[in-house]
């Protein structure tokens, strides 16, 4: 098993080195999405240094009841802009007892509506606004502030830092689309009705386990809609797909953790997969949703890119409507499944 992962580790580094040499434009893709996620990297440590142990304490302290866990997994999840890095929080919690399993699964499940700020983010400062002028300042004084003795600063430093590369990398990965329509058509590659559906969820799925990061996947999605490289039903479905794929990195966090961490991964992926199957049947009737509160939210009817991060937000928030009742049943159903490890003597 060891020999075939290395195997594919090195076939796939080969593959890697033959699309960047032999295949220019897909090679600025590459590297704006290095770039991006460089800039999720120092942004996230940057909000670590500067919680001091913050976040930490409001996870503990405000998840009381199951309303006040989703709302504290929304807004901290909102702040540090990677779920990834609550569900981890969470998991270590829950290997060492500092919350319990229903506590734990209210903030992965507010977690997933925190997430949806970082489309709206993209969708509306990375596409209409030309915000690579901002970028260059934000590195140059990131840099700077990274030489301080002080955390906090240290901390200021390497959420500039990131902002920097964030805003660098979306400004580059919109040009790298558009040069990429010129020559490739990928929206001729679009696939309509419920095959098209279910190939892109697939594609959305297996891209954010590759890349690790829902965010830079969804990135990825608003750039390529906005360059008019895909259709925006695809885009839909795409989202589903992150959604979905998105849940892997608490399984494996969840690996090296005790039966609860590995519990509130389950309930994770049970989320993630419930909610997509049900925006999955219905997609037509939500994009339908979508098109009707657009107008009452200030969005254009022309304007697919926010259109996107609405429908990501709905989803989510269908899934915590839904769901969040059953949280004590998702719990049992968890403890089921992966039964606590008797010590034997």
């Amino acid at each position: 098993f060891i020999v075939a992962k290395k195997f594919l580790i090195f076939f796939g580094f080969l593959l890697l080195a033959y699309v960047v040499i032999f295949y220019e434009n897909f090679t600025v893709i590459l590297s704006v999405i290095a770039i991006f996620l460089i800039g999720m990297f120092f942004m996230q440590d940057g909000f670590k240094l500067l919680s001091g142990g913050v976040l930490e304490k409001l996870l503990q302290k405000f998840t009381s009841n199951t309303f006040y866990a989703i709302i504290t997994g929304f807004f901290s999840t909102a702040l540090v802009q990677s779920s990834s890095i609550i569900s981890l929080v969470v998991i270590s919690f829950l290997s060492v007892e500092l919350l319990t399993l229903v506590q734990g699964i209210g903030i992965i499940f507010g977690s997933n509506l925190g997430s949806t700020t970082t489309a709206w983010i993209v969708s509306s400062l990375g596409v209409d606004v030309k915000i690579s002028i901002y970028a260059m300042p934000m590195i140059l004084f990131g840099v700077i502030l990274r030489f301080s003795k002080s955390n906090s600063y240290k901390g200021i430093g390497n959420v500039l830092l990131g902002l920097g590369f964030i805003f660098l990398g979306i400004s580059y990965m919109k040009d790298g689309f558009d040069t990429l329509k010129n020559s490739i058509d990928l929206a001729s590659y679009a696939m309509e009705g419920p095959l098209g559906i279910i190939v892109y969820i697939l594609i959305g799925g297996i891209a954010t386990v590759v890349i690790q990061s829902s965010a830079a996947t969804l990135a990825i999605i608003i750039t390529a809609l906005s360059a008019g490289s895909i259709i925006y039903i695809n885009a839909l479905a795409l989202v589903i797909g992150a959604h979905i794929g998105t849940t892997f990195t608490a399984i494996l966090a969840s690996l090296a953790s005790n039966e609860n961490g590995k519990r509130v991964a389950f309930a994770h992926f049970t989320f993630n997969i419930i909610t997509a199957t049900i925006i999955t049947s219905f997609i037509y009737q939500f994009q339908n949703l979508v098109d009707y509160l657009a107008p009452y939210l200030g969005i254009s009817e022309n304007n697919y890119t926010m259109k996107l991060a609405l429908f990501h937000t709905i989803f989510s928030l269908v899934g915590i409507i839904l769901l969040a009742p059953f949280i004590n049943q998702i719990e049992k159903l968890s403890k089921k499944f992966i039964k606590k490890k008797v010590s034997s003597l």
